[in-house]
């Protein structure tokens, strides 16, 4: 294409307004000493070099010294793109040789880590919720080679970049979360499905929860945190990554000033650059010019979102042979959950994503903060800023905050509620989504304040069905009147009733939000947030007019 127009002009997207990120965050260029633009000393939001640790994360393609444990990212634009735009025109022509090539393992191996999925809308629709994991396996020769660090082919691989795809029920709007690969977590306890070896649940880097038994433990990290059920989870290594690039064509990026980063080797002038095969991994994959890694994030999100632009605008992908070459390294560089394990289901669910609007689908990554234990090193979740994205989630409500009005809108009950007596309720046990475990006879005691209520008909279900929210669902609207009666009942608010398609009586999940008491608690249920925090760095996907601002070392 071509490009070279300057955009942003040094504004750039961040808070605060124009000039120099760096001196805007109250960095210094002395913090950096010697040629190779080495951190030693850092403000909260930068990552320090620690002597062993894994922060050299670059060869450069010049023939760099190993080092130990480089970071990737390619493998997220490409695989997002290829299972939404680019599986129709290839999928089939190689069919069970492609399926050959996908990795298949177990979706989740936590212990107590699972969520129950929510039943579909009233209209029969699901929400769907993907992982997508970035591997650094360097067992393969071409990993090496891409990757680096032969010192470290031996190693368990971990998932350095990690993001979770929410599509709404309707395909009305996507959701996108990144969490820093250096961010402290709990990690549950896992057992390993091929050795059965056990892992105990430890406090550690998100990042290696991938060496604990396989990207299911991961699965089961992310649930644990955010109580949302995950459906799929992608995983993707280094090997394949540039030739998909290379098959799908240049993707438009924009630096507002000439960028070098001697660690990726990324070295472009001010403007905006079509990037391409190891120029696109150099992208994806560039820390230090960007000031942290969540400046990386932030580069990733912006390559992903051209990429979809490009795709959808019918400027790639025009001849057999180049989808032909995207399919056969998609599908080499792709490990999935078993149900998702064909180049049918993929085909199928690129063709479901592919309806999403581009300009409804948002970027952000997880409001995080230094740790306190280690400040320069690794981040914490930033809980009450976070939880709001997690409630998002849950509650299926757009970050882009464009849902507002529709969930605001209320629906005026069809009739009136029936006496209490006659209104048969189900209670389910949700409360072991929790660390200290389900409350053993919750559904029992709940069942018993409800009778003393006068709902005579309410029952029990031993049915595990942990969630994290308390809810309460109903199949037709005729019992619209008699499920909001029950909510006003144990002081459930109105937005945590809904209608669900296959549901016979009015049905109550306990959730892990009201382990104790009659009724339900008044701070678990204050209101749901309308947008995702500023916080959480909000990208559209139809904003073409961002630059990358390049931290002034790495300018030249």
């Amino acid at each position: 294409m071509g490009r070279s127009s300057v955009r942003g002009g040094g504004a750039g997207r961040h808070r605060g307004g124009g000039g120099d990120r760096a001196s805007d965050l109250g960095w210094d260029d002395s913090l950096y000493e010697g040629g190779d633009g080495r951190r030693l000393s850092t403000p909260p939001r930068q990552r320090s070099y620690v002597p062993g640790d894994d922060d050299d994360e670059y060869d450069d393609y010049e023939g760099e010294p190993p080092r130990k444990k480089r970071r990737w990212g390619l493998w997220l634009a490409a695989t997002l793109a290829f299972l939404i735009f680019g599986t129709a025109g290839a999928g089939w022509l190689y069919y069970r040789h492609l399926n050959a090539n996908l990795g298949k393992k177990p979706l989740n191996i936590g212990t107590g880590s699972q969520v129950d999925k929510k039943p579909p809308n009233a209209a029969g629709q699901s929400e769907l919720n993907i992982l997508l994991l970035g591997s650094d396996d360097r067992s393969s020769e071409a990993n090496q080679k891409l990757g680096g660090a032969r010192d470290t082919a031996n190693q368990k691989p971990r998932a350095d970049v990690q993001m979770l795809i929410h599509a709404s029920a309707d395909r009305s709007n996507m959701s996108v979360v990144s969490i820093p690969r250096d961010t402290m977590v709990n990690i549950p306890e896992c057992q390993d499905p091929e050795t059965d070896e056990v892992y105990p649940a430890t406090y550690d880097r998100i990042n290696t929860s991938l060496q604990h038994g396989g990207p299911g433990c991961t699965v089961a990290t992310w649930t644990k945190m955010t109580g949302v059920h995950i459906d799929h989870f992608m995983m993707v290594e280094f090997e394949g990554v540039v030739s998909m690039a290379d098959a799908v064509g240049g993707v438009p990026v924009c630096v507002n000033q000439n960028v070098y980063d001697k660690k990726s080797g990324l070295k472009l002038t001010a403007g905006t650059h079509d990037v391409v095969g190891k120029q696109a991994l150099q992208w994806v994959r560039t820390r230090y010019a960007w000031g942290s890694d969540l400046g990386r994030a932030e580069a990733q999100h912006m390559y992903l979102n051209a990429m979809v632009r490009e795709l959808k605008a019918g400027t790639k992908l025009t001849d057999p042979g180049q989808l032909m070459d995207l399919a056969e390294a998609a599908t080499k560089a792709l490990t999935v959950d078993p149900d998702l394990g064909t180049v049918k289901k993929l085909y199928d669910l690129g063709n479901d994503l592919k309806r999403v609007p581009t300009g409804r689908i948002t970027m952000s990554t997880m409001p995080v903060l230094p740790d306190p234990n280690n400040p320069d090193v690794t981040l914490v979740e930033n809980k009450p800023e976070a939880a709001k994205l997690w409630q998002l989630l849950r509650d299926d409500s757009a970050f882009d905050g464009k849902d507002k009005k529709k969930a605001k809108k209320k629906t005026a009950p069809t009739g009136t509620a029936h006496p209490t007596g006659d209104v048969p309720v189900t209670v389910y046990n949700g409360t072991g989504f929790n660390s200290e475990g389900p409350v053993p006879g919750r559904a029992a005691a709940v069942v018993a304040s409800l009778q003393g209520l006068g709902y005579g008909q309410a029952d029990t279900n031993s049915t595990p069905r942990p969630m994290a929210d308390t809810s309460i669902t109903y199949g037709s609207p005729e019992e619209q009147a008699d499920a909001l009666a029950l909510a006003k009942a144990i002081g459930l608010p109105d937005r945590a009733v809904k209608e669900a398609k296959g549901t016979e009586t009015v049905t109550l999940v306990v959730g892990a939000d009201w382990r104790t008491g009659n009724t339900y608690p008044k701070t678990a249920g204050s209101e749901a947030p309308e947008k995702a925090p500023d916080s959480a760095d909000l990208l559209n996907g139809e904003d073409d007019e961002k630059c990358m601002e390049v931290y002034a070392p790495y300018r030249w």
